[in-house]
C-alpha cells in the first residue's frame, strides 16, 4: 500500500515510558517504580475531580455536551473571555493539529526554537510544510525576529515556558515579537506550564487578554500539568473569534470524553488544588537546584514543574537515563533533542529522595 509522501520524513513521537513497561522488562514491583518523566501532577488528582468522575461515571454511555457550554463558562470566567473566544481539544496539542491543518500547507514554512515541543515540528510535516528553528533553544527575541523576516513563515511557535527545556519567556519579550509579525503569520502561544510560570515571577506570566486584540494570535493551555488532568486530555485555545471561528471547521464531533468535560469543569474552580501543587513544586524544585551545584552539573532555570540537567563530556544522558530506568527511576532523556541533558518532573517529598539516591548510584 502506498502512502502520503509526507510521511517518510516524519518520526512517531516518543512519549514518556509507562510504568507497566519497567515492570514488564525489569521485574520491579509497580510501587517501586518511580514516574519522573511526563510532567504529570505528583499529588494525582484533586479529591473533588475524583468525586466528578464517580458521579459522572454513569453517564459513560452517553456523549457529551458539544458545545461544551459549562467548561467555557468556566475557562472564560478564569481568564475573563467569552465563549467564543474558546476552542476546547483532547490536550492542547490537539488544537495544535487544528492549527496546523488550518493553515499549512506544502509551500509554507513554521517557525521554532531549536528545541522545543516535539508535536509542532510533527504536525507541520504531516502538511508538508517545512520546519525552521532558531539558533538557541531558549527563546531569544532577535533570533526570532530575524528568521521571521528572513523566511515569512506561516507559523510561529513560542513555547513559554519551554519544553523540555523548562525556560520561560517574559511578557514583554512575547509582546515584542507578536508587533514584529504582520498577520499573514499565526502566532501560537502555548502556556502548558504558565501556572507555574505565573507563580514564580509575574514578569513571565501571559493571560489571554494579553493577546486578545490581536486576529493572529493564540493562547494554549491544558489541564495535565498543574490540574493534575493529564489522564483525561483536556486543553483549551483562547484567541479573537475570528480565528477560532475557523479552527472549529476542524474540530471534529464530541472530541473530549463525557467524564473528560466533568474532571475539567470542577477542576477549573478548585484553586485550593493548584496553588497546593505549585506550593510543593516551588518547595521542592529548590532540592534540585542545590543537587546539581553540589554534583557540578549545569541546570536551567525552570518556569515549569520540571527542572533540565545539562551534561559535560564526563556524563553521558543516555547511560545515566538508562540506569536510572533499571533501578525503577523513570526519567527523560533528552539525547533524541541533540542535548546531553536529562529532564525530570519535580516529584513528591518521598519521590525526589529516590531520584537522589539512585542518581548517586549510577
Amino acid at each position: 500500500m502506498k502512502f502520503n509522501s509526507v510521511l517518510e520524513n516524519i518520526k512517531s513521537y516518543e512519549a514518556g515510558k509507562p510504568i507497566e513497561l519497567v515492570v514488564r522488562e525489569y521485574g520491579i514491583a509497580p510501587e517501586n517504580v518511580v514516574k519522573l518523566a511526563s510532567n504529570e501532577n505528583p499529588l494525582g488528582t484533586s479529591p473533588a475531580v475524583v468525586q466528578a468522575i464517580k458521579d459522572n461515571a454513569h453517564k459513560a454511555h452517553l456523549y457529551p455536551d458539544d458545545s461544551f457550554f459549562q467548561l467555557k463558562q468556566a475557562l472564560g470566567k478564569k481568564f475573563e473571555v467569552k465563549d467564543n473566544n474558546i476552542i476546547i481539544g483532547a490536550g492542547s496539542d490537539q488544537v495544535l493539529e487544528f492549527i496546523s491543518r488550518a493553515v499549512l500547507d506544502e509551500e509554507s514554512s513554521v517557525l521554532m526554537s531549536a528545541v522545543t515541543f516535539a508535536m509542532y515540528e510533527i504536525y507541520a510535516k504531516q502538511m508538508g510544510a517545512t520546519i525552521l528553528r532558531t539558533p538557541s533553544y531558549q527563546h531569544k527575541v532577535d533570533e526570532f525576529i530575524l528568521e521571521y523576516q528572513r523566511h515569512k513563515p506561516k507559523i510561529i511557535y513560542l513555547c513559554t515556558p519551554n519544553n523540555p527545556t523548562g525556560d520561560g519567556m517574559r511578557r514583554e519579550d512575547v509582546l515584542k515579537i507578536i508587533d514584529a509579525v504582520d498577520i499573514n503569520t499565526l502566532i501560537v502561544v502555548d502556556g502548558a506550564y504558565m501556572e507555574y510560570a505565573k507563580a514564580k515571577d509575574a514578569d513571565y506570566a501571559l493571560e489571554p487578554n494579553d493577546i486578545m486584540e490581536f486576529v493572529n494570535v493564540i493562547y494554549l493551555g491544558t489541564f495535565s500539568k498543574a490540574y493534575g488532568l493529564g489522564g483525561m486530555r483536556v486543553g483549551y485555545g483562547i484567541a479573537n473569534t475570528s480565528l477560532i471561528e475557523q479552527l472549529y471547521k476542524m474540530r471534529p464531533p464530541f472530541n473530549i470524553s463525557s467524564l473528560s468535560l466533568a474532571s475539567a469543569i470542577v477542576a477549573c474552580g478548585d484553586y485550593e488544588f493548584v496553588a497546593k501543587s505549585i506550593a510543593l513544586h516551588t518547595e521542592q524544585i529548590k532540592r534540585y537546584e542545590e543537587f546539581a551545584k553540589s554534583q557540578g552539573f549545569e541546570y536551567i532555570e525552570s518556569y515549569t514543574n520540571f527542572i533540565t540537567y545539562i551534561f559535560d563530556d564526563s556524563m553521558d544522558s543516555t547511560y545515566i537515563s538508562d540506569e536510572l530506568l533499571k533501578r525503577g527511576v523513570i526519567i527523560r532523556n533528552l539525547a533524541s533533542y541533540g542535548m546531553n541533558a536529562i529532564r525530570i518532573t519535580v516529584g513528591t517529598p518521598k519521590q525526589n529522595d529516590i531520584f537522589f539516591d539512585n542518581f548517586l548510584l549510577v
